[in-house]
């Protein structure tokens, strides 16, 4: 009865809304209006030391250099996350207790190429001990390319996919976003439309690609479904979202090694297979190269690769040095690092 009241309400007296609700008074400034809207480069360590910079600094250098320092980290300290953002974007914080904490691109301060950057908890509620496992940034041209869901993976193989409207409110103590299983730690988070396929990488070279649909809707609390079958020892370390509707374009996965080792290749030689199968081989892993650390999807449009290392080492190269070699193959030598170094991370602007 109450439901059919409603309806006769809405039908009889809804309409537009007749005032706008404002964050500030009317014609006051807001911090926000003040900031460039720009691109801008997150670096986070182990340690919790986080800051922004502009990519300018990085200038583009030959395949297989040394490249520059891009950090300075205490001894024990190394280079974690890193990422390309725009100023007015959220950053949200996913951590090793299933949290998510979120804050502004533009209150993390700039620093200079070889600053430490300042420690997170100036800027999040957050635990002492917990650890962050995932950095993500989500801006307003999401809503305006479709995007609805955010899809989570951890390293064990477990995927998830959960509505982008459940994390509009997050508080600045945390808000739940997934329950990890005993010994498993979140690795990526990606956003999607419902309508995309997705891609997984592990550090032995395994790739599975499967439809997004095989994951159905979850709520916050949920800990997933299996997304790929790992084999001993084997541990997931990129996921990607391949979108559906520019599939006719020209598209590749591009896999870098720990050891500075990377390739591209056509997205065509990875076939669609069910989730939660063990894939198929995408790289040549042997000692020289070292266990697989990134995959990123090229559509074809990205001009530009920056590496870092675990000790701050940068190096910006044109993607098109990195050559197009097929699946079972180990790739060249596209950074060159310190004994006793190993990549980070990845982007491409």
């Amino acid at each position: 009865m109450i439901k059919k009241e409603l309806r006769d309400l809405k039908e009889n007296f809804g309409d537009e809304r007749k005032t706008k609700v404002h964050l500030q008074e009317v014609g006051e400034i807001a911090e926000e209006d003040l900031i460039p809207e720009e691109e801008t480069i997150i670096t986070l360590t182990q340690g919790g030391y986080i800051k922004r910079i502009n990519p300018t600094v990085y200038k583009i250098q030959k395949r297989g250099g040394k490249g520059i320092l891009g950090m300075k980290t205490l001894q024990d300290d190394t280079v974690s996350h890193f990422l390309l953002a725009n100023t007015h974007d959220s950053l949200l914080f996913f951590t090793d207790s299933g949290k998510v904490f979120r804050t502004f691109v533009y209150e993390i301060p700039e620093g200079t190429r070889v600053a430490r950057g300042r420690g997170l908890l100036n800027f999040l509620e957050i635990a002492q001990q917990e650890k962050v496992l995932s950095i993500f940034p989500l801006g307003k041209v999401d809503a305006a390319e479709g995007i609805k869901y955010l899809v989570m993976v951890t390293q064990n193989g477990i995927i998830k996919k959960t509505a982008l409207s459940e994390f509009e409110n997050v508080r600045k103590s945390g808000l739940i976003a997934i329950t990890l299983k005993k010994d498993d730690l979140l690795k990526k988070v990606c956003k999607s439309t419902g309508q995309d396929e997705v891609i997984l990488t592990t550090k032995k070279g395994q790739t599975v690609r499967f439809k997004e649909k095989d994951i159905r809707e979850m709520g916050r609390q949920a800990a997933g479904v299996k997304g790929i079958r790992l084999r001993k020892g084997d541990k997931v370390v990129g996921m990607d979202i391949i979108k559906v509707q520019s599939s006719k374009e020209k598209q590749y996965l591009l896999v870098v090694t720990e050891n500075g080792y990377g390739k591209r290749t056509d997205l065509k030689e990875y076939r669609l297979q069910k989730r939660g199968g063990s894939g198929i081989k995408t790289a040549k892993i042997i000692s020289k190269t070292g266990d697989l650390k990134a995959s990123k999807i090229l559509s074809g449009l990205e001009e530009d690769l920056i590496f870092i290392s675990q000790k701050g080492q940068v190096i910006r190269t044109k993607i098109a040095t990195i050559p197009k070699l097929s699946r079972a193959t180990q790739g060249v030598k596209i950074m060159r690092l310190e004994e006793g170094d190993r990549v980070a991370s990845a982007i491409y602007i």
